[in-house]
């Protein structure tokens, strides 16, 4: 599938997402451990979810404050028009702008149960799951779940909250068509309303102390569900496990085995597919870029372009990402889809799926001959990023670089070890980033080591879609006084999450395991890194605006802002902490 996996804020459908692996500082681990901005993302308050009946749209008149009251009516009016991504953006923000406000967090929850119930539903892997998997092996999956959250989650457990999402997640399932027309078509909805109204009632009463507690009420709602209204008891369990998983924070989440597999093809750098990045909008699926060589570029696919077809899905009357599942499939196998171009007009294609690796350092070039100043844009961190930055650098070289621009804007994330590693070949000595969790086994000092360091003066380009493992090395960067930073506070997504591999069945749990800290201490969460030289730009070099026009160099002001500071004072941006 293009460049396509877990969904990030900016570009939802680019598959930038790696894995922390075994660092040189780290003992042996039987899971990854990811550093990306992953998901949707939204914030969330430390409350439970209020015992709101699901359904009822938010009392804006409730609300004292007048902006407030205009947020919750909003946010309300994309609910009723089942806008549930453009929901969870609105009260994302709204939840930032009133962190405190119970409704406004309720409201988030909601949104992202309804989206994640459809999202699961048009994931074919998980389907053939839910129809193929027996009851007790559904049980035994949420068992290992919960274990895992027990054990390995960034925070303690509150299970009566776990029980508390996992049953509005069953509600909200039996109230979607996605999940009816699969698990029970031609129910009478008035029965299914019924059942709905009553789960929580009917198991008020029952122990929520422990995760055995958990099992068992989950078993004894789905056998419930079996008798009362004919449900396949493993469709009840998963409800309760994608509930329990999706509520936790912004970046914990149940994988299908097809989102296992495209993670661990991402590790490598490499992937079935397309050969494009895209990013969603409301109605298309927009190409950023194509990766030479790949099927894509052969079939002469331009940045720029929108998919508004794949298959049968039309993303101009449904949910982009639908359609965007439907790029996923087998090597060698063909999709079916519709391009339209800047200028509407419109065109169908018939792609091979072939294997494509997936380059993370683009567009290396002096970017002022004069000067000698290179410029690299790196666009992910994985595996092959510490060998493809070493090779350009050793290119620009070549060519007399004296300065360097690193760019990371746009940049989500990836492998911690690539981003100290990045990180390390400009520091010779010092912290790079700080790991901690609840349990100690998450806590690490990464350093760095003087070895084969460049002494180039540098700058590094960050915006607000600079994220996780771009913040680990932009924020090593700044607090060793190694460089300037120009360009937008970084977004600030500072967690770090384990990839297990569930022994149950074929599915995965990405789970927020520790947070980070750059070396002077300060967390990344929520407050991002700040630049040294705040410049607003929508351009970045080489990467296409709306009409497909490529910006130059000149065009991109942040760029052009490094440069005229490195031209102007080398000295100042290389200087080194004692």
């Amino acid at each position: 599938m293009g460049r396509i996996g877990m969904p990030t804020t900016a570009r939802v459908f680019q598959s930038r997402f790696a894995f922390r692996g075994l660092s040189i500082d780290a003992p042996p681990r039987r899971y990854l451990v990811l550093v990306c901005n992953i998901c949707l993302v939204f914030l969330f308050a430390t409350t439970s979810l209020a015992q709101q009946p699901l359904g009822v749209e938010p009392n804006a008149t409730q609300i004292g404050e007048p902006e407030l009251s205009r947020s919750i009516a909003l946010g309300a009016s994309l609910e009723r028009e089942r806008k549930w991504n453009e929901a969870i953006r609105h009260y994302e923000k709204a939840s930032r702008d009133y962190p405190d406000s119970r409704q406004i967090y309720q409201r988030l929850v909601i949104c992202r149960l309804h989206y994640d119930v459809n999202r699961r539903y048009g994931d074919k892997s998980f389907v053939a799951s839910a129809h193929t998997m027996s009851s007790s092996q559904a049980l035994d999956l949420y068992s290992e779940v919960l274990a895992n959250l027990e054990t390995h989650y960034v925070e303690s457990i509150d299970w009566s909250r776990v029980l508390l999402h996992g049953t509005a997640a069953f509600e909200i399932a039996l109230a979607e068509n996605r999940f009816v027309n699969d698990a029970l078509p031609g129910k009478d909805l008035g029965i299914l309303h019924d059942f709905q109204q009553n789960i929580h009632r009917r198991i008020s009463d029952r122990p929520s102390g422990s995760r055995f507690d958990l099992r068992a009420t989950v078993a004894h709602v789905a056998e419930i569900a079996r008798q009362e209204i004919g449900l396949n008891p493993t469709a009840t369990v998963l409800e309760y496990v994608g509930g329990a998983i999706c509520t936790l924070d912004p970046y914990t989440r149940l994988l299908s085995g097809d989102q296992l597999d495209d993670m661990f093809s991402n590790i490598e750098g490499n992937f079935v597919g397309l050969g494009v990045e895209l990013e969603t909008n409301s109605d298309s699926l927009k190409i950023l870029s194509v990766i030479p060589g790949g099927p894509a570029a052969e079939s002469g696919l331009k940045p720029g372009e929108r998919i508004v077809r794949v298959e049968h899905a039309d993303t101009r009357q449904s949910n982009p990402e639908i359609a965007a599942d439907l790029l996923r499939g087998l090597e060698n196998t063909f999709v079916s889809i519709s391009i339209e171009s800047p200028q509407g007009e419109i065109r169908d294609l018939r792609i091979a799926r072939r294997r494509v690796e997936v380059p993370c350092v683009e567009n290396v070039h002096l970017v002022d001959p004069t000067s000698r100043i290179g410029y690299l844009r790196l666009t992910n961190f994985q595996k092959t990023t510490t060998r493809d930055v070493e090779r350009a650098l050793w290119d620009l070289h070549r060519q007399g670089m004296r300065a360097l621009v690193l760019d990371v804007r746009g940049n989500p994330g990836g492998l911690l070890s690539a981003a100290v590693e990045v990180a390390d070949r400009f520091l010779s000595n010092g912290r790079i980033v700080t790991t901690r969790g609840r349990n100690t086994r998450e806590n690490f000092d990464y350093v760095a080591h003087r070895a084969n360091t460049w002494d180039v003066p540098l700058a590094v380009l960050i915006d607000g879609d600079s994220a996780s493992a771009s913040e680990i090395f932009a924020g090593a960067i700044s607090d060793s006084n190694r460089g300037i930073l120009i360009g937008q506070r970084s977004y600030g997504k500072g967690s770090v999450q384990g990839i297990f591999r569930m022994q149950s069945a074929k599915f995965g749990l990405c789970l927020t395991t520790a947070k980070f800290y750059s070396p002077n201490g300060t967390a990344i969460s929520q407050n991002g890194v700040a630049p040294d030289y705040s410049v607003d730009s929508p351009y970045i070099a080489a990467r296409p605006d709306s009409d497909g026009h490529v910006t130059l160099d000149a065009e991109d002001v942040v760029l052009q802002e490094a440069v005229q500071k490195l031209a102007a004072n080398n000295q100042l941006i290389s200087r080194r902490t004692p």
